[in-house]
């Protein structure tokens, strides 16, 4: 399943691919490629970074939930990362747990590529806006 829009250019830097969306739990699911100049002097993935997939994998399950119309704006994200994030492929979840008018509660996790290790969990509290336009 890929998005009809053009991606800004840190959607490819960051290798990321949406696989499946489920419109029942509204949770999309992703891959993503941490490329080698994401990596730290400790062997992984720097942690601004990886917040940046768990981010960015929250994000698309509402723009998906929406049927893009909305896109999350973050008033915060708390994030825990519980395994050092290797370089190289990994997948993601990331899921809607509840709407309302003024404020969206998601949720995402970021695993190996098997979907078996969990290197990071996250949430965030955010306000629905209208989806940008595409810029030129």
């Amino acid at each position: 399943m890929a998005d009809a829009a053009p991606q800004p250019n840190y959607y490819d830097l960051m290798g990321s691919e949406i696989v499946d969306f489920d419109p029942v739990s509204e949770t999309v699911t992703m891959r993503f490629v941490a490329p080698d100049c994401f990596i730290t002097g400790r062997g992984g993935v720097q942690g601004g970074l990886v917040a940046g997939f768990l981010d960015e994998v929250m994000g698309r399950a509402h723009v998906h939930a929406t049927k893009g119309t909305e896109a999350p704006l973050n008033l915060d994200i708390s994030m825990s990362l519980l395994k050092l994030v290797p370089p190289g492929p990994m997948l993601a979840k990331g899921r809607v747990l509840r709407r309302g008018k003024r404020a969206i509660f998601l949720e995402g996790e970021l695993y190996d590529p098997s979907g078996e290790v969990i290197y990071a969990r996250a949430t965030s509290t955010a306000i629905p806006t209208p989806v940008p336009p595409q810029v030129a």
